[in-house]
């Protein structure tokens, strides 16, 4: 009986902590998406929301169009460097997962420091005589700063996962005749999948909601649905629109990790789990 009481009192932690810190904040992003600044009900803040919509598409193509580029880079980085001795993948990881000791604020305000007008690469171009480059405050600066800041967020599901390939396939692959090219396509990257999935989410969610990165990188002229919401709480004082875009951004990533999941439902391989 006692042992049964006490089994019972181990998840209590861990329900309190889902309460205050999960339960209540939706709680509180659904009340105030549903009541005006008195409180009262009111739909006025939902009715707001397809006025939103074309920042919400850009928020969207934005974290596509990084999430692409770190998978293609990430992917065969995480593949190579698993193929080395264990010192070098631990030697590695250490390097991958180094400039995230570092703040996130300080790793992008760095890079305004490289990219802007007066920054290190116009200074090197304007020494050797060369015309300046608009590197900053544009598109291509946040796409820049997504990957940066996001991509050892790639490397390391997809690394964990071909870490743990069992070889003795792509032996079995190759003595059946299959060259390199075949083993990739049919056996290393169907089984990586479950990194790979797991990576594409860790990636895509902080891309879509960032704000800081827009905000140094894209001088006001990038504007994503993580900047209003940003603007709605702390500029604006407006909680209840706030919380509707918020709510908004939440269902979108939910349906993005409700996909991730359902594609990789049947891969039972550690490291494929996504939520």
């Amino acid at each position: 009986m006692s042992h049964r009481f006490s089994s019972r009192l181990l998840d209590k932690p861990y329900l309190v902590w889902s309460a205050l810190f999960i339960i209540a904040p939706l709680l509180m992003v659904a009340y105030y998406s549903f009541t005006d600044r008195s409180g009262a009900f009111s739909l006025g803040s939902i009715q707001q929301i397809p006025s939103y919509i074309p920042t919400i598409l850009q928020s969207v193509l934005y974290g596509f169009a990084a999430t692409v580029i770190c998978l293609v880079i990430g992917y065969p980085f995480a593949y190579f460097f698993s193929k080395t001795a264990k010192r070098t993948q631990r030697t590695m990881v250490l390097i991958i997962m180094l400039p995230m000791w570092m703040n996130f604020l300080i790793r992008t305000y760095s890079w305004m420091t490289i990219l802007g007008d007066s920054g290190v690469i116009n200074s090197v171009l304007d020494f050797i005589g060369l015309d300046t480059l608009k590197l900053i405050n544009n598109g291509g600066a946040v796409i820049l700063g997504m990957v940066y800041n996001f991509l050892p967020y790639m490397i390391l599901p997809i690394y964990s996962v071909l870490s743990k390939l069992d070889h003795s396939l792509v032996e079995a692959a190759q003595d059946l005749g299959s060259n390199k090219y075949y083993v990739m396509r049919r056996i290393i990257i169907p089984l990586s999948m479950p990194g790979v999935l797991s990576g594409i989410t860790m990636v895509f969610v902080p891309c879509v909601s960032t704000f800081y990165i827009t905000q140094k990188l894209g001088g006001g002229q990038i504007v994503l649905i993580g900047d209003v919401i940003e603007t709605q709480f702390q500029s604006a004082n407006n909680y209840n629109l706030g919380a509707a875009l918020s709510m908004v951004l939440m269902v979108l990533i939910l349906v993005c990790l409700g996909i991730m999941n359902y594609f990789g439902a049947d891969d039972e391989n550690e490291g494929g789990l996504i939520i």
